[in-house]
């Protein structure tokens, strides 16, 4: 009778579930093929739950000059989504036994300004609580040419000062991962670029991944746009402060990310979650919620590990939410600049239908990236 019970059960729930899913696809189709027209530049969106694929589309352009599609083999600039790359990269480092988290500054660039370069750790670095300041706002009025991390650390190295005593508190920063950038190039003896390539893409065979370089081929490469203030569309691709690598130059797609979120999963590289019990800081007082190793992450005694990114530029918008332990993926890659609102309504969607898979609310995460 048990058996027969549990047959039963199963059964029922199964035909369920797929109506859930297909209620929900329906649903996401006609919320993205209304915000995303064929003819403009769009988006792409994955969903993993329990190790399945719910969902897997792009809605929109690529590149509207050449009519490109968006698919699930688009690569996105990665923005701030990318600093859980150059993260992975310094732990790398640290399992090599090449650095420690505790080193300063002054081990990498002896001509830093000594009063900031023996405070500021590499863990500072990697959990946004050095105080460096922001690079954005030392460049010179006149700079015309994209800058990249050494120029960042020219701008950085003469700053005597800090906007608060190092691991005090938190505040984002660009800056530090154009320094942790710097740090693996210095540390390993090859460029960011090798050094990514052959320790992360190239072992999980993220064969579409690549480092912006300007004039370098990106495979299947979107193009970023912006909105104007009358809702028009406009090439928005690159900027002055789009070429540096260590905060936001991986460009990368749907598909190949869900390589690199299986091997977070199944520690393939390193066990992620141990590292983050080493190096972390707690959010400001009114978010719930840590920070460390490019990863805003959560978790309590009722809900499992959950850590989130979004990434942000001058063309492009991005957002991945994970649950490791529960196979749960949620991620969207926009070619629009300022598109994030997209995440609230596509979230909203998941709730309603079960589909949601943490209780955290990690939207509020967002406003400490501005």
């Amino acid at each position: 009778m048990r058996l027969l019970n549990i047959a039963t059960f199963w059964a029922l729930f199964f035909p369920f579930i797929a109506c859930s899913q297909m209620q929900l696809e329906k649903d996401l189709d006609a919320l993205l093929s209304e915000q995303y027209k064929s003819t403009q530049a769009g988006i792409a969106v994955m969903i993993i739950k329990d190790g399945k694929m719910l969902y897997q589309k792009g809605f929109g352009f690529a590149n509207v000059t050449t009519k490109e599609a968006i698919t699930p083999q688009t690569t996105f600039r990665m923005a701030s989504v990318s600093k859980q790359f150059t993260a992975m990269c310094i732990l790398l480092l640290v399992k090599q036994g090449k650095i420690s988290y505790e080193d300063n500054l002054l081990k990498f660039f002896s001509d830093f300004s000594p009063v900031v370069g023996k405070k500021i750790k590499i863990r500072h670095l990697l959990t946004h609580s050095s105080g460096v300041w922001d690079y954005e706002d030392l460049i010179p009025a006149s700079q015309k040419t994209q800058l990249l991390d050494n120029d960042v650390l020219a701008l950085l190295r003469s700053q005597s000062k800090t906007y608060f005593e190092p691991g005090s508190t938190f505040k984002y920063s660009n800056s530090g991962f154009c320094l942790l950038e710097q740090i693996v190039e210095k540390a390993s003896g090859q460029s960011y670029i090798h050094f990514i390539t052959e320790h992360i893409f190239k072992p999980l065979k993220m064969t579409d991944t690549r480092i912006y370089e300007a004039n370098a081929t990106i495979p299947h490469r979107a193009m970023g746009f912006a909105r104007t203030k009358e809702g028009i569309l406009k090439d928005s691709d690159q900027s002055v402060t789009s070429a540096t690598k260590g905060d936001g130059c991986v460009y990368t797609s749907l598909k190949d990310y869900q390589k690199w979120y299986n091997a977070i999963r199944t520690h393939q590289l390193l066990n992620l979650e141990e590292e983050l019990k080493k190096v972390h800081i707690l959010l400001p007082k009114n978010v719930q919620g840590r920070y460390g190793l490019g990863w805003f992450y959560a978790q309590d005694a009722q809900n499992p590990l959950a850590i989130y990114h979004t990434g942000s530029s001058c063309g492009f918008s991005n957002g991945v939410l994970l649950v490791p332990s529960k196979n749960y993926l949620f991620a969207y890659f926009s070619n629009i600049a300022d598109n994030h609102a997209i995440e609230k309504e596509i979230g909203a969607l998941l709730k309603k239908h079960s589909f949601y898979d943490t209780a955290f609310d990690f939207l509020k995460m967002l406003e400490l990236t501005q």
